[in-house]
């Protein structure tokens, strides 16, 4: 089984660059430009792979891939009190708790 193929790539235009830019969330530090997105995707697996055998090589720790880590689901999130007083207050009046109405805003992102 090889690790590589369990990291989160992902493929976006980039405006600023003109090309596709494939990345991977374990190491963001790398991407890889390219005229098209299956470039890009291949550009970026590759460069994982590459990098992975050389931190094998040196003996250095490998990033687990995050759909390998066990999440709680209970993130900690400080925000400014005024913050935390408008969700409260935008919570009760639709009768809902706080937690609820993050989940909704945070899902609505997606």
């Amino acid at each position: 089984m090889q690790i590589d193929f369990h990291y989160s790539y992902r493929v976006l235009w980039s405006p600023e660059d003109g090309e596709f830019v494939g990345r991977c969330s374990e190491f963001p530090s790398l991407s890889w430009l390219a005229t098209t997105e299956g470039e890009a995707l291949h550009g970026i697996i590759t460069v994982v792979r590459e990098v992975i055998k050389d931190l094998e090589e040196q003996g250095e720790p490998i990033p687990e891939p995050y759909v390998d880590r066990t999440f709680s689901g209970r993130p900690s999130l400080r925000i400014p009190p005024e913050l935390h007083r408008h969700l409260a207050m935008e919570a009760a009046e639709q009768g809902i708790s706080i937690n609820r109405l993050m989940n909704l805003r945070l899902g609505a992102g997606n």
